[in-house]
């Protein structure tokens, strides 16, 4: 390599460096910190992040990254080094429109804004919370000013996440598939006492839950000796090199699944982490491609490998083993159909596979509605129960089922939902096109197998990083971009044979 890209790689580092000092200090935040601490945290914070915006966005690194992209010119575009340029000039470009004191404000609020949300969640208060969301909500639109757009604020905020994507592209592929869900969820609505997961809400011991977890994570691939298992108010992933990959869940004494699913929802975002290539994981390369493509992994193995017969088949002597009075008498077919079981329900990190993505729609709308000033902080529980309503039939008891159940705002993470929804598409996607080159991908799960899928998912997707953007990657991978069809085709064919439709 050139020595004005290795200068750069060299700052390009220190900077990758800086990030994950964060992420550690955010994760202890959420995971052990007293709640006493978060005004020094939130300093400290703060601090940090206002120096690495500082060095990102210096003269310096500008000159440097010109530089760089000078002496590389003509290079390959498949290569580390090409792709590290590419992702080097949209975050300069993207970071160098927001003022130094603007990213330490918005670093400041949201570490100070997660116990603040975290006690009104507990106390199903949300008017506790909105006078916070509500300047969340005023640096969101600055943010979008700042960074600039063409049609509308929201597409500013979105692209950090998900590059290329527009609130218009995000409306069209949600309408292009709202109906079928519609339809289908009122055609198992038709015959819904079918299929009953009272075999998964019974007492189940924590600690069992907990070595059930960490048995099927390192089942599917998940290595601990890079990575562990923690617990927190809101089930997360985070990753601080190839060697530290972290998950977090939650449990219930009386209800399986939001440990257990959301323990192989979680593997997935961190054996995605742990499968980066080396050679770019100290880099800026060294993350997903985007955060529609990281849930694609999460979806995968939690529901299109984990709720799967052949899964259980496989997992279910081991759960007997553990539970014996819950899962004693159980068959495969028992618990497959439990796992499976559509209801409507309030929680979205627990909703089924059929009504997710309604749940998706919905905080999108608000969302957008909140950006442009037609929805009022004031009065989003009123909003929310309303498109519930509407979308669901359901209307939340209280805030904390309700407007308060998701983590994202008081991160100040604006414009994420859509990418949870683009990732059940791609899920379905990329697992054809896996299934398409290793038939036997279903056979082998049923054994306990699963490295067949996992080493295929690191050549295609993990080793690759931030390398291309997620139209980029999918386009190599499958040969079309997002598209919602698969997807449809899938739940029409599971819950067809979940219910018998």
């Amino acid at each position: 390599m050139g020595e004005k890209f290795e200068t750069l790689q060299a700052r390009l580092t220190d900077l990758a460096s800086l990030g994950q000092a964060i992420a550690v200090l955010d994760w202890d935040h959420q995971v052990n910190m007293p709640p006493g601490g978060v005004q020094a945290r939130a300093a400290q914070v703060s601090l940090l992040a206002r120096l690495q915006h500082e060095m990102a966005t210096s003269d310096e690194m500008g000159r440097l990254l010109e530089a760089a992209e000078s002496e590389m010119a003509g290079i390959d575009y498949d290569s580390d080094a090409a792709g590290l340029l590419r992702a080097a000039r949209f975050d300069y470009d993207q970071e160098t429109r927001f003022p130094t004191a603007f990213v330490e404000q918005m670093s400041r609020l949201t570490t100070e804004a997660h116990e603040i949300w975290a006690k009104a969640r507990a106390n199903k208060d949300f008017a506790s919370f909105a006078p916070t969301l509500e300047k969340l909500m005023e640096l969101a639109r600055q943010g979008a000013e700042y960074l600039g757009y063409e049609d509308h604020p929201y597409d500013a905020l979105l692209n950090r996440y998900e590059r290329g994507m527009t609130a218009a592209r995000v409306k069209e592929i949600f309408d292009g598939h709202k109906p079928q869900l519609v339809e289908l969820i009122a055609a198992i609505g038709e015959v819904e006492g079918r299929v009953s997961d009272a075999l998964l809400h019974q007492n189940f011991e924590v600690d069992r839950q907990r070595e059930f977890s960490l048995w099927a994570a390192r089942a599917i691939g998940y290595d601990f000796t890079r990575g562990r298992l923690d617990v927190a108010v809101h089930p997360f992933c985070t990753s601080f090199s190839r060697g530290d990959v972290r998950m977090t869940t939650r449990y219930y004494d009386d209800f399986f699944n939001p440990a257990f699913f959301g323990v192989l929802h979680e593997a997935g975002h961190g054996l995605y982490e742990q499968g980066i290539g080396e050679g770019i994981a100290s880099t800026i390369l060294g993350s997903g491609t985007s955060l529609g493509v990281h849930e694609s992994q999460s979806r995968m193995w939690e529901n299109i490998v984990g709720r799967s017969r052949e899964f259980w088949q496989f997992a279910l002597p081991k759960a007997k083993e553990l539970f014996p009075a819950q899962f004693g008498n159980a068959s495969v077919e028992d618990i497959f159909k439990a796992a499976n079981r559509v209801e409507r329900q309030f929680i979205r990190v627990e909703a089924d596979e059929a009504t997710y993505n309604l749940h998706i729609m919905l905080r999108f709308e608000i969302e957008v509605g909140l950006l442009e000033g037609s929805i009022r902080v004031a009065d989003l529980p009123q909003v929310w129960n309303a498109r519930f309503e509407e979308y669901l039939g359901l209307t939340p008891p209280d805030d904390a089922e309700g407007v308060l159940q998701d983590v994202h705002w008081s991160a100040g993470l604006i414009g994420y939902f859509p990418t949870y929804a683009l990732g059940n598409l791609l899920s379905v996607q990329y697992f054809n096109k896996a299934l398409e080159q290793h038939p036997n991908l279903r056979a082998e799960f049923a054994q306990g197998k699963f490295d067949t899928l996992l080493n295929w998912l690191i050549t295609n997707i993990h080793q690759h990083g931030r390398k291309f953007t997620s139209e980029e990657l999918t386009q190599r991978i499958t040969g079309t971009g997002i598209d919602s069809a698969p997807y449809i085709r899938y739940l029409q064919g599971k819950f067809k044979d979940v219910y018998g439709l």
